[in-house]
């Protein structure tokens, strides 16, 4: 950081300890619930989503070759395949907007083209099968049947987007591709790899596996037994790294670990503390911006609306399947089903942690436009959607 900057953010903090009304029980309210969300994140979801994310993706920086990553995810690569795959990734992975930054930061840092991983950054957390039957069987089949298809085509129209916006860079990003080694010499087979990215794919599944809101079969019969499952897949991963990997490759995976944890680790806390003191936690009427505020502005189907939920659906945080019951909620107290959907395409893709450490690993110019396009194919969506189902 520059002096001219360690100077606007100590005078930014004096600012802010000189002038805000710790009198004014809503700041003191908002102030609590900050801190209460981080605690909330910091027990639901560190131990069980980023950590494991964290090694996928310090293990994808070392163990996976560059010349692989580009050959599927590379600017040059075959467009049909690395969209299809980035698009429908979510259904895979059962991941939250901030847990899916590790995988991110991994492919993008190894060469991946900025299409293919801005749409495997948008669909990780938009694209959840069980949050998608959540919504379908509690706000309706015709949001949830919306939710699905608006995710999947999100992911691929926001990734070909920035990928033309970028297209200079990305034509340079190929023409180094072309000079890379096509064998880095590695003595394990792929089939090795498979199993060795597939259990810990798995292991982060289970050990972030959220109880529905509402009983659905299949999905609380594996709640009950998830940590069971968990158990037993960090027992075969440990044997696993005990069999494959030496002493030296170990040591470069958690120097590589630890280095995603300092890039991504604080800014996200920061973020969380900052979310929550705006809205508060999900659920509750405790932020500095108070809930009957977000209902009425969010009536209605208007463009307006639309943008406004979007919007708040982009800065707030929401934990895997929580956005469900907050919308329930908020569509009883008035809520259009336009802003609705709007609100359920940008909000779980998107928050301000997040937001906040995209900007650290591809820069401030491509993240504006990312978030942008989030929000206003939310908002066209939502706006088309209310129009016909209104």
């Amino acid at each position: 950081m520059s002096e001219r900057k360690k100077l606007i953010t100590m005078i930014a903090i004096f600012l802010i300890a000189f002038y805000i009304p710790l009198s004014n029980p809503r700041v003191q309210s908002a102030i609590l619930e900050a801190f209460f969300m981080l605690q909330d994140y910091s027990q639901k979801h560190v131990l069980a989503c980023l950590i494991p994310a964290f090694f996928i993706a310090g293990a994808i920086a070392v163990f996976i070759s560059q010349t692989s990553v580009l050959k599927y995810f590379g600017a040059g690569a075959n467009k049909i395949l690395s969209y299809g795959v980035a698009s429908v990734s979510g259904s895979v992975l059962a991941v939250c907007s901030c847990t899916v930054l590790p995988l991110f930061a991994g492919i993008y840092t190894r060469g991946a083209g900025i299409g293919p991983a801005t749409a495997f950054l948008y669909s990780g957390p938009a694209i959840n099968v069980l949050a998608i039957i959540l919504t379908a069987r509690i706000l309706g089949p015709d949001l949830g049947i919306a939710r699905a298809v608006g995710a999947v085509f999100f992911s691929i129209v926001i990734g070909l987007i920035m990928h033309f916006l970028f297209l200079k860079e990305e034509k340079e990003k190929e023409q180094a591709s072309l000079v890379l080694p096509d064998d880095e010499g590695d003595s394990r087979a792929l089939w090795q790899y498979s199993v060795f990215f597939g259990t810990m794919i798995l292991l982060l599944i289970f050990a972030a596996w959220g109880k529905p809101a509402q009983p659905v079969g299949f999905f609380n019969a594996v709640y009950d037994i998830h940590w069971y499952i968990a158990a037993m897949l960090l027992v075969i991963l440990g044997i696993i790294i005990k069999l494959w990997f030496n002493k030296e490759e170990l040591v470069t995976w958690t120097d590589s670990t630890w280095g995603f944890v300092k890039q991504i680790f604080p800014l996200l806390l920061g973020g969380v503390l900052v979310a929550g003191f705006l809205m508060g936690r999900p659920g509750l009427d405790a932020g500095i911006i108070p809930n009957s505020y977000v209902s009425t502005w969010v009536g209605g189907n208007s463009l307006g609306a639309n943008f406004l939920a979007s919007i708040l659906g982009a800065f707030m945080y929401f934990a895997t399947l929580t956005e469900v019951p907050i919308l329930q909620g908020l569509i009883g107290s008035g809520m259009g089903k336009g802003p609705a959907l709007a609100l359920l395409l940008a909000g779980p893709a998107l928050s301000l942690p997040s937001m906040i450490t995209i900007r650290s690993i591809m820069g401030t110019k491509k993240t504006i436009i990312y978030i942008s396009l989030v929000v206003v194919m939310s908002t066209l969506s939502g706006f088309i959607f209310g129009t016909f189902a209104g």
